[in-house]
């Protein structure tokens, strides 16, 4: 096993919009692991640790939910205040349900629907005590009542727990 080497305190900064640039290029991998770096030269480092979120639900479409779901939610205990924390939750579960979304098949309307509702609570609970010039949680809001409002395919499970797959018909006995 291969020692990592450690990133000087002084280098962070550059480092953190090398990582952010690794996100804009579609390359989550090289940001996450970036961001990684940091985070062992500074444990607490907050754009750091958002930065890895993010890029760890980037991960969500290219090599689906496991593990970067779970790593992702880790990471919200170490987010200093609740407004952060109610709105990243928001992102995660608002970027999964986009996951579940574009996956389709049986069964992805109802789980992009739970993950939206998820997503919307957690935006909700950020807006209160919301900054006046950031409306961030708003906009987030907003954007996933629209998918709702547009797609009627995502909606609650049916009562009975089963969606259904064809087009139901009587056949000759």
């Amino acid at each position: 096993m291969l020692t990592l080497k450690l990133l000087s305190a002084e280098a962070v900064p550059d480092a953190l919009e090398k990582a952010k640039r690794y996100r804009l290029l579609n390359e989550p991998d090289d940001a996450e692991s970036i961001c990684l770096d940091i985070l062992a030269a500074l444990p607490d480092h907050q754009e750091a640790l958002i930065t890895l979120l993010l890029a760890l639900t980037d991960k969500f479409r290219h090599s689906g939910l496991i593990p970067s779901f779970d790593q992702a939610r880790d990471l919200i205990a170490r987010l200093d205040d609740s407004y952060s924390k109610s709105y990243y939750v928001g992102i995660i579960f608002e970027r999964r349900a986009k996951y579940h979304l574009k996956q389709g098949g049986p069964g992805s309307g109802p789980a992009a629907y739970e993950c939206f509702v998820k997503a919307m609570s957690a935006y909700s609970e950020a807006m209160s005590g919301l900054d006046p010039k950031n409306q961030d949680a708003v906009l987030r809001w907003n954007s996933c009542a629209r998918i709702l409002n547009n797609n009627p395919e995502v909606k609650a499970e049916d009562e009975n727990g089963v969606e259904p797959l064809l087009d139901t018909f009587d056949t000759p006995h």
